[in-house]
């Protein structure tokens, strides 16, 4: 069931200093910290996510009256299409969807012991949910005036390169890729501008295992360096804030020292 509550009673308006984002998994981590960004920038940010508690802890870090938080499923179409709705009757327009909502699924768990309800779950979060409310909001974009706006999926290190028994979750990231491109080239007639980021250990409570030991190729558990999510941040600030003449087709953020580039 989806729900709506706003940090602001009043009626919106447009004005062309106002920027209009939304995004997904913004209750914790990486999507909390981009909606924290955006607003000190001036955004006003639609939050969702799938508890409405902690979707409401990440409105009070962004400034009175900027946002909106709608409690909401991105695997479930009804619930995309409510979010959707929401924004476009609060804000009227829509600048940027940062498509974030995501899910590991069950770590460590071999490929042949996985089971088929857990693989649904993270291709239903991570990639049906994605398109989902990549769709929504390339509708709502090629139909608003002015036309056009901008898509950021959320990949992924791995995306480029999985980790030992993480099937689901590498799969859907490398699928993304694919959407992402997809979209990209679908978006060009219409002033939609669609880019990835892959992120690789940004310190969030998804990754705080990494600080006591992550399990390698070779079998061996050792702990990861991790950066500052806030990094992460800043850099989807900078790709949203760029004209829709230029994107960031691709942007890779990872921990300078964390294992990826040379194997180690």
């Amino acid at each position: 069931m989806n729900t709506v509550s706003s940090t602001d009673e009043g009626t919106y308006e447009m004005s062309g200093q106002h920027r209009i984002a939304v995004v997904t998994g913004a209750g914790s981590g990486i999507g909390r910290a981009v909606a924290a960004e955006l607003g000190r920038a001036g955004w006003s940010v639609a939050l969702a996510g799938r508890r409405t508690g902690p979707l409401e802890e990440t409105a009070a870090l962004l400034p009175d009256g900027s946002s909106l938080a709608v409690r909401a499923d991105v695997s479930e179409p009804e619930d995309v299409k409510a979010l959707f709705t929401a924004v476009r009757d609060r804000f009227g327009r829509l600048d940027l969807l940062f498509n974030n909502a995501g899910t590991f699924g069950p770590g460590g768990v071999p490929v042949e012991d996985l089971p088929y309800d857990a693989w649904r779950h993270v291709v239903d979060t991570n990639l049906n949910g994605a398109f989902l409310c990549a769709q929504a909001a390339y509708r709502q974009m090629k139909e608003q005036d002015p036309r056009g706006g901008r898509i950021i999926n959320n990949g992924s290190i791995s995306a480029h390169a999985p980790r030992p028994h993480s099937v689901a979750y590498t799969a859907t990231k490398h699928a993304l890729t694919g959407l992402t491109k997809s979209l990209s080239l679908d978006g060009r007639a219409y002033g939609i501008a669609v880019g990835q980021i892959d992120i690789g250990n940004a310190a969030t409570d998804m990754t705080a295992r990494m600080g006591t030991g992550a399990l390698q190729a070779s079998g061996e558990v050792v702990p990861e360096p991790v950066m500052d999510v806030a990094d992460v941040a800043r850099t989807v600030r900078h790709m949203a804030e760029l004209p829709l003449e230029a994107n960031v087709q691709f942007a890779t953020v990872l921990a300078t020292a964390m294992p990826y580039i040379g194997r180690g």
